[in-house]
């Protein structure tokens, strides 16, 4: 009978690491096609039935990416707009999140209302008032138009809102009798255990910004002031699309992301999966 019980448990076994593994190459496949299509040349690329590798390895792609768009002021661009955006959220979104979490004001509830209520509008609608305002501050066509729209958000702040909820408020109450006040309360006692919580936030907004699109394109006409991801879009013609330098410009903007979250991935799963005590 255990013999029996077993071979069943090898088999199920079996047959999940079979699916798996199946499911690992279909989303892996994706991306190895797109590496092979910036070695072959436009021919191969468009050929039919389609042709997985390139009959030889060329390197023609990335050289004309890096004739056809100022590639190093985009991606300075975008290193830029990440490390601003993502300190400045670090900072304004954790003490806003403390702030609807832990203390006490008048309206306290009628402004998380409305900050919610940011998160329900999709954000082309923002764009037009979002605009009018860079423009009459004189910020049109610069990489800080580009950047200030996204250095608080409400999802960092509700994010962090929930995180701080999960800490007891014994702490806070030890730190105050100690003679903390409201910031030390936050600063040194608070903010260190929600850690998990900054290093999640940290990582979207480092994506979500790296990868920001539609908001450049309409704020930046300059293309040395463009960031990556807008900037790799102006590669795909109005008629015809010169697919391995489309996909070498694209591969070359998605690099730092994915060395970025390799490094970071264990940190990644901490900030979603802990609540910040141990």
């Amino acid at each position: 009978m255990a013999r029996v019980r077993s071979s069943e448990s090898v088999r199920a076994h079996l047959a999940v690491h079979a699916v798996l593994i199946i499911s690992a190459l279909a989303m892996v496949f994706p991306f190895f096609w797109q590496v092979m299509t910036t070695f072959k040349t436009q021919t191969e690329a468009l050929q039919v039935p389609p042709q997985l590798l390139p009959a030889t390895f060329g390197f023609d792609a990335y050289r004309q990416v890096l004739q056809r768009i100022p590639f190093v002021d985009m991606f300075n661009n975008s290193v830029l707009s990440v490390v601003t955006r993502t300190v400045a959220q670090l900072i304004f979104c954790s003490m806003a999140g403390y702030a609807f979490a832990r203390l006490r004001f008048p309206f306290r509830g009628t402004l998380f209302v409305m900050l919610l209520a940011i998160m329900m509008v999709p954000r082309e609608i923002y764009l037009i008032p979002q605009t009018e305002i860079m423009k009459s501050v004189g910020l049109l066509d610069t990489v800080t138009a580009m950047i200030a729209p996204g250095l608080f958000s409400a999802f960092g702040t509700f994010l962090m809102r929930q995180f701080f909820l999960t800490l007891p408020e014994s702490l806070a109450e030890a730190a105050r009798l100690d003679g903390a006040n409201r910031f030390q309360v936050f600063y040194l006692i608070m903010l260190p255990l929600a850690k998990p919580g900054l290093i999640a936030l940290a990582i979207f907004t480092a994506l979500w910004t790296w990868n920001e699109l539609l908001w450049p394109l309409v704020i930046i006409s300059t293309s040395s002031n463009l960031n990556l991801s807008a900037g790799i879009s102006t590669l795909s013609g109005e008629y015809v699309t010169d697919y391995p330098m489309l996909m070498a410009g694209s591969l070359m903007a998605e690099l730092p992301m994915i060395v970025l979250f390799l490094v970071l991935q264990k940190r990644f799963i901490e900030g979603i999966a802990t609540t910040g005590m141990k």
